[in-house]
């Protein structure tokens, strides 16, 4: 009942006209009329003639159109009529598909609805479920890691700009007064050592947090879209198998039975969509756990180094753990943007 509903009220068309006024049913033919009127609005070929000769031409050379007018008129109809089916084909299949997105979406409204409410079953893979949940929770802490890794980047490069500037004062102040010379040199060499195991530092940091990022906005985000296609794969399936079953229910008159075949037909091509996109969550979520425990062994061996020589003193350790993970520094001078600027 509900499918002959939405089937009557997809159906039904109100033609208005320029006037906002309702037209009768006579006039849906409106591009045949039209073809007709512009062949009418146009000149009579009837009472024209073509002049084949000249300026001044005799009147042998007048051709009457009405010798020529009967090849020329039916290959106009004919192509006329070809554009006219071309354009309601298309029309009809567009149509089509509205009418089948629209009784789909209604479907799934309808189970979502009911699901919501408690009087509707629900597919569960308990297993799959649990390791989706634990994906989105992973991706909330991971997420929070990579905001706080970005907001200790800008602040240490921060400090290693200010060191930076630091350091060039006392140089300064160094060749300006001549009492406090070794003083302001010791420190002006300080900051400057500082500064560039600092540098260092941020290549290692940057570096993670350009890996974390990938991790959780690319690959991670990459299986929650599949996720999602699943979900909705899901939904489709419980809806036309509630309408199978609300079918099964019913009288078995010959309408029934052919409406029942066709939601067999539907309930089995939803089941089998349903199943591959699980199959796929399940080989995605798989890789991603296999992926994520060697990117963050990694990443994180490569934090601990760095962090550990840098605060220790160790240029050496700090160089050395840089040239462990392949990370290469933009040289000085470089017109190339920061790594701050990439962010």
């Amino acid at each position: 009942m509900t499918d002959s509903i939405m089937s009557k009220a997809a159906t039904m068309e109100i033609p208005i006209n320029s006037n906002g006024d309702s037209r009768t049913l006579g006039e849906d033919d409106g591009l045949e009329q039209d073809l007709q009127q512009v062949m009418v609005s146009g000149p009579n070929l009837n009472e024209t003639s073509i002049v084949s000769g000249g300026y001044g031409g005799t009147a042998e050379g007048i051709i009457p159109t009405s010798s020529i007018k009967g090849s020329s008129m039916h290959h106009s109809s004919s192509s006329s009529m070809m554009a006219e089916e071309a354009t309601r084909g298309v029309a009809v299949e567009k149509f089509d598909m509205m009418k089948k997105w629209g009784l789909n979406t209604y479907k799934c409204t309808k189970q979502l609805i009911s699901e919501r409410f408690g009087r509707g079953s629900r597919t569960v893979d308990l297993e799959l479920e649990a390791q989706i949940e634990v994906l989105r929770d992973t991706k909330r802490k991971y997420e929070n890691v990579l905001r706080l890794a970005r907001a200790l980047t800008n602040h240490f490069y921060s400090m290693v700009q200010t060191q930076h500037a630091l350091g060039d004062t006392f140089a300064d102040l160094s060749q300006k007064s001549p009492e406090l010379r070794d003083e302001f040199g010791y420190n002006a060499e300080t900051q400057k050592l500082l500064c560039k195991n600092g540098e260092t530092l941020l290549g290692a940091i940057n570096f993670f947090v350009s890996s974390i990022n990938t991790l959780v906005n690319k690959t991670m985000e990459d299986t929650l879209m599949t996720i999602k296609m699943y979900e909705n794969a899901r939904l489709e399936f419980d809806a036309y198998r509630a309408d199978l079953e609300e079918l099964n229910l019913g009288p078995r008159d010959a309408v029934t039975i052919a409406r029942i075949e066709a939601a067999q037909q539907q309930y089995q091509i939803h089941k089998d969509k349903y199943e591959r996109l699980r199959s796929d969550v399940t080989i995605k979520l798989k890789f991603l756990e296999e992926n994520k425990v060697k990117v963050m062994h990694k990443q994180l061996l490569l934090f601990h180094n760095a962090i550990s020589a840098y605060f220790a003193g160790n240029q050496q350790q700090l160089e050395q753990t840089l040239k462990q993970f392949n990370i290469k520094l933009k040289p000085p001078g470089a017109d190339k943007p920061s790594w701050l600027e990439e962010q």
